[in-house]
């Protein structure tokens, strides 16, 4: 995506990712908002963006209802009728 540009608007239904790919991204991401233990147990289930921000650079950034914590958005998946931006 390029920079300051969202995958996923505000609204959007998501999926997250399954389990082995969120800990892989835990186990290799060396900068901002590193996933959290507690945030892999929500690995495959769906959520509704709520909020939608950037870290500088234009990494994106969501806050889920549904699941707490800051993703990125290469923890998400399109969850069947998700639109992109």
């Amino acid at each position: 995506m390029p920079a300051y540009r969202e995958m996923y608007a505000v609204g959007t239904r998501v999926q997250i990712a399954e389990l082995s790919d969120l800990e892989l991204f835990r186990a290799t991401w060396r900068h901002h908002n590193s996933l959290s233990t507690d945030q892999l147990k929500y690995a495959g289930q769906p959520a509704t963006v709520r909020e939608v921000g950037f870290y500088h650079g234009g990494d994106v950034l969501y806050q889920l209802d549904g699941a707490p914590g800051t993703w990125h958005e290469s923890c998400l998946r399109a969850d069947g009728g998700a639109r992109a931006v």
